[in-house]
């Protein structure tokens, strides 16, 4: 490290591109995830919460902010607010 800074020159980084390059390949075992498999992203299913969707249709229903409003500053999809519209306003 005395030396890096002497020199100015990141060392560090040379030494650990060449563990990465001289480093010996991976065996491929027979025991692969199903997530691995598919080619398809893995997508998380409910990233709002039910306190957080309550929030955001009281301030539509009441007129505080618009939708493109709510897009804007939560950076809510149109599209999943127009859902959510649709499915919780017969709740309400």
């Amino acid at each position: 490290m005395r030396w890096s800074k002497l020199l100015k020159y990141d060392f560090f980084r040379l030494y650990s591109q060449h563990l990465i390059l001289f480093s010996p390949a991976q065996k491929n075992s027979g025991n692969k995830d199903k997530a691995s498999e598919s080619r398809l992203p893995n997508f998380r299913k409910n990233i709002y919460t039910k306190e957080i969707i309550d929030f955001i249709l009281d301030l539509i229903l009441s007129g505080e902010k618009t939708n493109l409003e709510i897009n804007r500053k939560y950076e809510i999809p149109t599209t999943t607010l127009y859902k959510w519209l649709s499915k919780y306003r017969a709740d309400r």
